[in-house]
Order: C-alpha cells, then sequence, then structure tokens
C-alpha cells in the first residue's frame, strides 16, 4: 500500500506529508498481528528495567505531541519515543523547516522543538495510557531565561507516566543547547535533574541524547560525566550540522541536522568510541541511518543494545521496524547467535 502511496506523499510538502501520516494513524487501522516476525523471540533485551520485545525504536520527533504513540507501537516497535516536549507551547521555526534529500535517502530539518507543550502532552498520555514501552525526550523552550529548569519542569511532569525520560541536549536548532556537552554545564544539569528526582521520589530512568559534532577529547569526559550521575542509557546520536561534502541533493546546504543514510557512519564510530569508554556501565542506544537489517546489526556490534530510527520509516513507510526485524533475524542465524544480547558490542 504505501508502494502506491509514496509518489502522492512525496509530492506534497514535507511537514504537510508528516501531519496526514500522524492524522491517518490516529485511525489505527493495522492490526498488530500484521508486524508480527517469526522467532521474534530472538530479538527480546530486558534493559532499562523493561522487557523490550525487540530493540527497534521509534526515535522522538516523528511524534512531537504524542498523538499516535500507540498506533505506532502496533506497527511493530519495540519503544515509541515521543516529544521533545517543552514546558509551553511552541510553533518552532518559520516553514518550510524540513527538506527531503532524496537520492541521498536522508532529510534536513530545523523544526526548533514545535510541540504542543507539556500540559497538553501529559494529559494526552494519561487519557490514551500506553500500550508498550513509551518514552518522553524533554527540551527547553526557545525563549526560556533558564534551560536548565526547562529540563527539571519536563522531568517533575513526566516521570509517573513515561517509562524513560530522554534528556535532549543535542538538538542543533535550539540556541545554546549544545553548550550542555562542557563538563562543568553538564554536571550542573546532571544534580539538578538527580535532585528533581529525589525531591519527587523517582527512580525513573534518565536517558542523555548526545549530538554527533562533539570532539573526540569530550567523549571521555561525558562518559565520566555519565557514570558517576545516575544515567541509565545515552542515545547515539542526534542529527549533524556537517557530513553535506558527498551529498547529491539540491536542498543539501540547507541549515538544520542532517538525518538518515549520511548519519550511519558517524553515529555508529560514535557508539563504538563511547562503549569502549563505558565499559558496558551503561548501554547504549544507536540511532542514524537504521534502513536495514545490516545497518541495525552494524550499530550491535558496535556497542549499541537498543536502536531507533526516523528517516527510514518516512522512506519505507509503516513495514519498516517489521522489514528490519527480520532481517536482522535472519543475520542472528547466520552469525550463529541466539538472542540479540549476545551480539551487542561483538565487533569491538
Amino acid at each position: 500500500m504505501f508502494s502506491v502511496l509514496r509518489p502522492f506523499l512525496f509530492n506534497l510538502d514535507p511537514e504537510t506529508a508528516h501531519d496526514l501520516a500522524i492524522k491517518s494513524l490516529k485511525f489505527n487501522l493495522f492490526p498488530a498481528k500484521m508486524f508480527e516476525v517469526e522467532d521474534e523471540q530472538m530479538l527480546n533485551i530486558e534493559l532499562l528495567g523493561k522487557n523490550f520485545p525487540n530493540p527497534i525504536g521509534l526515535a522522538a520527533g516523528f511524534d512531537k505531541s504524542a498523538e499516535a504513540y500507540n498506533s505506532l507501537l502496533k506497527l511493530g516497535f519495540g519503544f515509541v519515543e515521543v516529544g521533545t516536549v517543552t514546558p509551553l507551547k511552541q510553533f518552532g521555526n518559520p516553514k518550510p523547516r524540513i527538506f527531503r534529500l532524496e537520492d541521498d535517502h536522508a532529510l534536513i530539518n530545523r523544526l526548533g522543538f514545535n510541540n504542543d507543550g507539556t500540559e497538553t502532552i501529559k494529559a494526552r498520555i494519561k487519557s490514551d495510557r500506553k500500550k508498550g514501552i513509551l518514552g518522553v525526550n524533554i527540551g527547553p523552550n526557545k525563549k526560556t531565561k533558564d534551560q536548565k529548569n526547562d529540563f527539571c519542569l519536563g522531568l517533575k511532569n513526566f516521570f509517573d507516566i513515561a517509562d524513560y525520560i530522554t534528556v535532549n541536549i543535542s538538538s542543533p536548532n535550539t540556541e545554546g543547547l549544545k553548550d550542555f556537552h562542557d563538563k562543568e554545564k553538564l554536571i550542573e544539569l546532571m544534580v539538578a535533574l538527580n535532585k528533581t528526582k529525589k525531591d519527587n521520589e523517582t527512580n525513573i530512568p534518565l536517558l542523555l541524547k548526545i549530538s554527533p559534532d562533539i570532539n573526540n577529547s569530550h567523549i571521555p569526559e561525558i562518559a565520566d560525566v555519565a557514570i558517576k550521575n545516575n544515567i541509565s542509557a545515552i542515545i547515539l546520536t542526534n542529527t549533524t550540522n556537517g557530513n553535506r561534502d558527498n551529498l547529491t541533493s539540491e536542498f543539501k546546504e540547507e541549515e538544520g541536522g542532517l538525518s538518515g543514510n549520511p548519519l550511519h557512519q558517524i553515529s555508529t564510530n560514535m557508539i563504538k568510541k563511547f562503549y569502549k569508554e563505558l565499559n558496558s556501565q551503561i548501554p547504549i542506544i544507536g540511532v542514524g541511518g537504521v534502513n536495514s537489517g545490516k545497518a541495525a546489526y552494524e550499530k550491535i556490534i558496535a556497542g549499541a543494545s537498543l536502536l531507533q530510527l526516523y528517516t527510514s520509516f518516512v522512506y519505507r513507510g509503516p513495514s519498516t521496524a517489521k522489514d528490519i526485524k527480520k532481517e536482522l533475524i535472519q543475520i542472528l542465524k547466520a552469525e550463529g547467535i541466539k538472542n540479540i544480547k549476545d551480539a551487542v558490542g561483538r565487533g569491538i
């Protein structure tokens, strides 16, 4: 069905097509059985105190305002992350702000955390009880005077309804956000978030989402801060501001974060580096160019325990997770691996 609809969707402005997809998902048309695969138990993995049915997750950015997460879970994803959610509703950056780089199998976006705001999104999640593992990605408003406090507000509002919370310090489209990769600023943020956890008597897993554009010298520093400040997992990586030289699309110089195929090797290399630094003390979630079982397996043997995707879902449609699961199971069988956890870091 998607192959028939894709030419129509791709004739639309990318954001219009995305809004149409969200509206369609709200109808919850697809039965979950359609997206199950044989021997999926090989992909079960325990992490963050949860049993993930498979490691293929949908990254934040697709369901920004938590409108369709249960329908997305039915498409075969092992987990879904909504957001980025900011304390107050915001429109984001001026349009156009999403660009398809079809020849490069990539996207560039400069959305700027457009979302319905904490109050509306919190009520929405409470009214539509999650039917799987749900993460909430939090960030600061563009015009806030205190980014650190905005993160604490996000944690305070979602700790009791999410399975984990992602602290997004890595979007290239919010001014000053990536400053939190600095060791001292990151420690200050972690101390504030852990105080919020203590004050609210919660032990919800906190995940940290990292930019691919950091210097290698920052990797041991960030790993050390994460280990010492109760971070439960690190997400590698967000979109990149760079890596435009080998692109062919007319949109390649558009300002914003680049995702999809061109990010695959960059994020995989960073996973390897962090995996060595973390020494199995904190798990990694790999993101960037996960568009096949092969690409997924490459990130897993580099050190990722879970994976997330977004761009390949735009290009491949509703069967994306199912197709990747099938391909991944075939690879595990060919390698003589009985469960996905046994493949984590195997290539290091």
